[in-house]
């Protein structure tokens, strides 16, 4: 399985960031073509047609391989579609991985999860489809500060147990995105 990144709108620092407390060794990642990441300063993240671009010009990926998209902002609009022209070209989407994408309905046959900077977004945004199982910040941190620092963004992961029933458990985002993770490799 290919791990995809797809960053939003800032500083390519914010990204690197993310990875170096995401993943202990995501360059190394990085060179065997386990995670892709997407650069925003030459495809669009925003646009479905530049992420689908940059996939098929990796020359680390194929068809036949997995992935498994995480992206966040303006990069959920792209990735979301990048994924289901993935699935379209006949390749396998493991998981979606939502970061503060918020306004943006998702859906696809495959699992996709929500992570919110607080409350207020996860729940609105929740009006447009809840997603398998979501995160929240708790206290509420910065738009970009999730993205920066899931390692200490503190807040609940929420369990759909049942149709009605949802359960909470207080974790970090990184324990959130290295459980999803782990559960579809």
């Amino acid at each position: 399985m290919t791990i995809v990144i797809c960053p939003g709108i800032h500083d390519q620092k914010l990204t690197e960031q993310f990875l170096e407390r995401l993943f202990i060794n995501w360059r190394s990642l990085s060179d065997s073509g386990d995670l892709l990441v997407c650069r925003t300063q030459d495809y669009a993240p925003y646009s479905a047609i530049d992420i689908s671009k940059f996939l098929w010009c990796s020359k680390s990926i194929t068809i036949d391989m997995p992935l498994l998209f995480i992206a966040f902002s303006a990069g959920v609009v792209g990735a979301i579609g990048a994924a289901w022209t993935w699935q379209l070209q006949g390749g396998q989407v493991k998981a979606f991985i939502a970061i503060d994408g918020w306004g943006m309905p998702l859906t696809g046959n495959f699992p996709i999860y929500k992570v919110s900077h607080d409350y207020f977004t996860y729940w609105s945004w929740g009006i447009l489809g809840s997603g398998d199982e979501s995160f929240y910040a708790y206290p509420s941190v910065e738009h970009l500060e999730i993205w920066r620092s899931p390692d200490i963004t503190t807040g609940w992961w929420l369990h759909q147990n049942s149709v009605e029933v949802k359960t909470a458990t207080p974790v970090t985002a990184k324990e959130f995105i290295i459980k999803i993770l782990e559960n579809h490799r």
